[in-house]
């Protein structure tokens, strides 16, 4: 797992001294409402490569509790380069996307099957994957945008199981490879130029 961490972040380092070099810098920041409306905290930025791409970087932070003992608490960073259909910016684009997080998950029924026992135990551990994706821009004004996406990817995990949501007492660990939805959005867009 730290060897695949290792990978994404170098391959993210080694990108970034090449957006410097551009001409016509174009930035975009955005906040995914979905995932907003659902305690889920979130801040990307996307860059202009060329007059197809763009890279992207998104940070989503859930520290919140749902009830007593209820929590999906998480972080995520989700990178993303976009190939633009027309240009960058506007209309559609398909993506390439990777993705690594930490979470702390307990009496949460969860889609797809994972952590069957999440009703009574509490999972923590974390994530790696990678994706595509899907989306368009809906242009409001020079300035303003509506991004809608959708994608799906690989995700491995590694965790440990708990007896309960607040004690430490350990009851097993594991490994799970699935693949699932990995990014539903929409998100509210400001360029800058």
């Amino acid at each position: 797992m730290k060897k695949i961490n290792y990978i994404i972040i170098s391959a993210l380092f080694a990108i970034l001294p090449y957006t410097s070099r551009l001409k016509a810098q174009t930035i975009a920041v955005k906040s995914d409402l979905l995932t907003g409306a659902l305690s889920s905290p979130n801040l990307s930025a996307e860059v202009k490569l060329s007059e197809r791409f763009t890279l992207e970087a998104g940070f989503h932070y859930n520290p919140f509790s749902i009830g007593k003992d209820k929590y999906l608490k998480h972080w995520f960073v989700q990178p993303e380069l976009r190939y633009w259909m027309y240009q960058p910016y506007k209309r559609s684009f398909l993506g390439i996307n990777l993705m690594y997080g930490v979470y702390n998950i307990s009496k949460i029924k969860l889609p797809f099957g994972i952590f069957k026992g999440i009703r009574s135990s509490r999972y923590e551990g974390d994530f790696v994957g990678i994706g595509i994706s899907y989306g368009y821009h809906f242009i409001l004004s020079s300035h303003w945008r509506v991004e809608t996406s959708i994608g799906m990817g690989f995700l491995h995990t590694g965790y440990e199981r708990y007896y309960c949501s607040s004690c430490g007492e350990k009851t097993g660990a594991g490994n799970r490879n699935f693949i699932a939805p990995t990014k539903a959005a929409i998100s509210l867009v400001y360029i800058i130029k």
